[in-house]
């Protein structure tokens, strides 16, 4: 666990453990555009950047608790970027 929380990027499993958070749903938000990804070429692994894909997931899990629809997160989400 310490060399994830010491790596800038993230697997998705990765994400995961750190945000306790189910594989199936990060991979939603993901290809729904809620979650920011960089893709190395090589490999064509999906990496996240940490911090930000944290912040983010506890965005949308807080959006969620307060009853927003996954539209109106995405729409929320936008307008940030």
């Amino acid at each position: 666990m310490e060399k994830i929380l010491a790596s800038e990027f993230v697997s998705i499993g990765e994400l995961v453990r750190l945000s306790g958070s189910r594989y199936s749903t990060l991979k939603f938000y993901t290809e729904e555009g809620m979650l920011p990804f960089k893709q190395e070429q090589e490999n064509l692994t999906r990496r996240f950047p940490r911090e930000e894909a944290l912040a983010k997931v506890k965005e949308i899990q807080d959006l969620k608790k307060q009853g927003r629809s996954i539209p109106e997160i995405k729409e929320r989400l936008a307008k940030k970027m």
